[in-house]
C-alpha cells in the first residue's frame, strides 16, 4: 500500500472512549490510514497543538424535516439541520423515518430518503419510527427492513397518533428479539397525561408552563416500569429515551441491577433546564416546551449523577426544530394556543457537545466518558462502528479538533440552525470545536463553516446494535 496521504493532522492530542495517547493522524481517502510519530508530509497538514482531538460526535437521536400533521413544519431540513450538527463537533447524525397510521413503514422509509438526498452535509443513518404495527408490517416489512441496515426503531406510548397499546408493544419487541434489533422507548403514560390535562383545561389552565403538570414525573416512572417489564418478559434490550429525572433513573436501576439489558439515554434539556423555564404564564415558555419536560434542579443532578455513574448509554440532542415566532412551529396558525396544541420538542443540535463538555470540564464526568457517551456507544448501538465512534486506522476520518479553553456565552445569532431562538440563550459554557472533519475533509475551519456543498453526506445503512 502506497505510504501517500492525502491530510496530516500534527501533534494531536487523542482522546477516545477507553486511551488518551499523542501522534500524528495520517488520512487518506476519507479514512484514518494511520497513526504515529513522524508521519511522510502530505498536501494538506494541521497543527493540533494545544487542543484535544476527538472522533466526531454521533447524535443518535434527532428529528429533521419529519413529516408532521397538517400546519406544522420542523425548521431544519437535512441541510441547516446537518450544517448545525457539524459546527457543534457532530459528524453523524441518525434522524427519524417516520411511519403512520395507515402507511407502510418502506413508504415511510421512501419518503423520508426523498427528503435526505442531495442536502446532507454529514453522513446519516435512519431510524424506523413504528406507528401502525399491522400484520403485514411484523411479519414482512421490519424483517425486510432491519436486513436492509434499518436495525434500530422507536415506539411511543404517548401521543394519538403514534402511541401503540401494550400488545403491540410486545409484537414489535418480539420481531426485536427474532432479528436482531434495538427497541427505542418514549416511555410516558398516555392515559395519565390526558386524564391530566382535560382536568387542567377544565379549570382554565392554557399557559405553556401547564405541560409540566400534565407530564409530571410519575408518568414516566409508571411507563419506564412498564416499558422495562415488556422487556423482560419478551427477553430483549431496549433503549428508553430522552429520561428526565430520579423517578425514571430509579426503574432503570432497578432493571439493570436484575441483569436485565436495559440502556437509557438523556438529553442536554434535562441538565440545563427546569419547569421554571416554560415560563410562569408567559406564552415564551413555549420555547422549552418538549416530553418529558424539565424537572427542578435535583432531577438535573440526579441525571449528572447518573451519567457519572454509568447508568445512561448514550446522551442524544432529541433536536426537534420548531421555530417559535412561526405560524407552523410553537405558534400554530399565528396564534398563542394551550399548552397541548404546542409542538413538542426544542433544537440542540449544535449545543449538546459542549454543554456536556462543560460538564467535564466542571468534574461531572470525565473526559473519556464524554467521548463515549456522544460518540463510541451511540455509533456501536446503532450498528456505525468501527466505522464511526473512534480514531483507528481504518474508521472514517471524523474528527473534531476541540479547544478545551474556548469561553462561549450561547446565542441564537452564532448558531447554524434554522431555529429562531435556542433554549439555552446565554449560558456560558467552556469548550468548543475549532475544527471539524468529516470523511476526512474540512467541513470547519477555526470555528468557520468552510463547506456548504449539500449532498456530501451520505446515508449509512447500519449492522446489528453492538450492547457491549
Amino acid at each position: 500500500m502506497s505510504n501517500d496521504l492525502d491530510f496530516v493532522i500534527r501533534h494531536a492530542d487523542v482522546v477516545t472512549a477507553s486511551d488518551r495517547f499523542s501522534c500524528d493522524i495520517g488520512i487518506r481517502d476519507g479514512r484514518v490510514a494511520m497513526l504515529g510519530q513522524g508521519l511522510p508530509r502530505a498536501p494538506r497538514e494541521l497543527d493540533a497543538s494545544g487542543m484535544l482531538v476527538l472522533p466526531g460526535g454521533v447524535d443518535g437521536h434527532c428529528h429533521l424535516d419529519q413529516p408532521m400533521p397538517d400546519g406544522l413544519r420542523m425548521a431544519d431540513d437535512f441541510f441547516t439541520g446537518t450544517r448545525s450538527a457539524v459546527c457543534g463537533g457532530t459528524t453523524t447524525v441518525i434522524p427519524f423515518a417516520a411511519q403512520h397510521k395507515g402507511q407502510t413503514l418502506q413508504a415511510a422509509v421512501d419518503d423520508y430518503h426523498r427528503r435526505a438526498e442531495g442536502r446532507a452535509l454529514i453522513d446519516y443513518g435512519f431510524h424506523l419510527i413504528v406507528a401502525d404495527p399491522t400484520p403485514h408490517v411484523l411479519a414482512e416489512e421490519l424483517p425486510r427492513l432491519i436486513a436492509d441496515g434499518y436495525t434500530s426503531f422507536k415506539v411511543y406510548m404517548t401521543y394519538d397518533d403514534l402511541k401503540l397499546n401494550d400488545r403491540e408493544m410486545l409484537d414489535v419487541l418480539s420481531v426485536a428479539r427474532q432479528h436482531g434489533a434495538l427497541v427505542m422507548v418514549h416511555a410516558e403514560n398516555s392515559d395519565c397525561i390526558g386524564w391530566l390535562t382535560e382536568r387542567l383545561l377544565g379549570n382554565g389552565h392554557q399557559a405553556p408552563h401547564f405541560h409540566a403538570h400534565a407530564r409530571p414525573a410519575v408518568v414516566e416512572r409508571e411507563a419506564t416500569h412498564r416499558a422495562i417489564a415488556f422487556a423482560e418478559l419478551v427477553d430483549v434490550p431496549i433503549l428508553i429515551v430522552h429520561v428526565s429525572g430520579a423517578d425514571a433513573i430509579e426503574q432503570i436501576r432497578w432493571g439493570q441491577s436484575r441483569g436485565l439489558p436495559i440502556l437509557a439515554e438523556t438529553c442536554p434539556q434535562y441538565m440545563y433546564l427546569t419547569a421554571a423555564d416554560l415560563g410562569c404564564g408567559e406564552y415564551e415558555g413555549a420555547k422549552c416546551v418538549c416530553s418529558p419536560p424539565p424537572r427542578d434542579p435535583a432531577n438535573q443532578q440526579a441525571v449528572w449523577r447518573a451519567l457519572r455513574q454509568g447508568v445512561f448509554s448514550i446522551v442524544s440532542s432529541d433536536h426537534a426544530p420548531f421555530s417559535y415566532d412561526d405560524p407552523q412551529g410553537k405558534k400554530p396558525g399565528g396564534k398563542q394556543v394551550s399548552f397541548d396544541h404546542i409542538p413538542n420538542g426544542i433544537p440542540g443540535l449544535e449545543t449538546r457537545l459542549p454543554l456536556l463538555f462543560d460538564g467535564v470540564r466542571q468534574g461531572r464526568l470525565s473526559l473519556h466518558q464524554f467521548v463515549e457517551l456522544t460518540s463510541l456507544r451511540p455509533a456501536k448501538l446503532y450498528g456505525l462502528y468501527p466505522r464511526k465512534g473512534t480514531i483507528a486506522v481504518g474508521a472514517d476520518a471524523d474528527i473534531v479538533v476541540w479547544d478545551p479553553e474556548k469561553r462561549v456565552k450561547i446565542g441564537n445569532a452564532s448558531l447554524h440552525h434554522a431555529v429562531d431562538y435556542t433554549p439555552y440563550e446565554g449560558i456560558e459554557v467552556t469548550g468548543w470545536p475549532r475544527h471539524c472533519l468529516s470523511r476526512g475533509e474540512v467541513l470547519v475551519e477555526d470555528g468557520k463553516l468552510v463547506t456548504t456543498t449539500a449532498g456530501r453526506g451520505r446515508f449509512l445503512p447500519a449492522g446489528k446494535p453492538c450492547l457491549d
